[in-house]
């Protein structure tokens, strides 16, 4: 579990740009992937590891992995948002969103719970709405929460009761 700042990118290397990888030792490195990705500028849990069927069995909409998703956007969201994310949104390239939870917290702020992971889809489903993100934030992937003593950057291992809180009764 990493905590990801936000400015580094969910990439194995990058000319550019920090990588997850490098808030690393060299030696917890080799053979790591991410497990999904985070946008450079989204912050929070994600989960890194060796094992490429766990990561496909979270990221895999069919596993039905809710993925808790903090956000701030410009604007106030409301009743006819939280509908169309319940019925699924369609995004302005036709890309077909799986239904969804929009929960309003107040003001600006909103949480939203995905089961896919389609390219800036959280940013992309808050626009389609007029709610464009200001600020995002993964905070649980299943029943798995970030650890909220984890600062920006740092990690920890995780135990077998924490991946079976990640893939629920999958």
């Amino acid at each position: 579990m990493l905590n990801k700042p936000a400015g580094v990118i969910t990439a194995s290397r990058d000319e550019r740009h920090g990588t997850v990888l490098e808030l690393f030792p060299e030696s917890l490195r080799r053979g790591r992937i991410a497990v999904g990705r985070l946008d450079k500028d989204t912050s929070g849990l994600l989960l890194l590891t060796n094992d490429g069927d766990f990561a496909h069995r979270v990221i895999s909409p069919k596993s039905g992995i809710e993925k808790l998703y903090y956000a701030e956007v410009d604007g106030t969201p409301d009743e006819a948002d939280v509908k169309a994310f319940e019925d699924g949104i369609v995004l302005g390239d036709g890309t077909k969103c799986l239904p969804a939870k929009l929960v309003p917290l107040g003001g600006n702020r909103c949480h939203v719970i995905v089961m896919e992971g389609k390219y800036h889809q959280v940013k992309r489903m808050l626009a389609s709405r007029g709610k464009p993100v200001v600020k995002l934030r993964r905070l649980a992937v299943g029943a798995l929460e970030l650890d909220p003593t984890l600062a920006p950057g740092e990690a920890k291992e995780l135990g077998g009761g924490d991946i079976a809180k990640v893939l629920g009764s999958f």
